[in-house]
């Protein structure tokens, strides 16, 4: 019964701002690192940033300085600040969980079923 489900994608033009969320439930939310990938038309699907239990972020080096991670445990819900969009942004966004103890992935990796991203130029 685990379920993500993110919300907040939609089209923006270049330059603009969107802020995505990922609502989990099934999980304890606060055991688990939490990520955005994102996959574009006929590409593979890539890490965009996560978020560990603890609350350490990284980024892929193409989101860095425009985008934030962020998690409210309280809401179970992950976010993704996207500031001064370009084109090359335009993905179905999906949020991903996996249980993480001291530092090491265990368990399921969980998935969302994706929301849509598009930065028109």
């Amino acid at each position: 019964q685990v379920q993500l489900v993110e919300s907040g994608g939609g089209l923006v033009q270049a330059g603009g701002s969107l802020r995505l969320s990922c609502a989990a439930s099934g999980i304890t939310f606060s055991l688990y690192a939490m990520g955005w990938y994102r996959q574009a038309p006929g590409k593979q699907r890539d890490l965009v940033a996560a978020i560990s239990s603890g609350g350490t972020t990284t980024y892929t080096d193409s989101v860095k300085g425009r985008f934030t991670i962020s998690r409210e445990n309280a809401k179970n819900t992950v976010y993704l600040q996207m500031n001064s969009l370009k084109p090359e942004d335009t993905a179905v966004y999906y949020c991903n969980a996996v249980r993480e103890v001291r530092g090491v992935k265990i368990g399921n990796t969980y998935w969302g079923r994706g929301t849509q991203v598009t930065v028109s130029s």
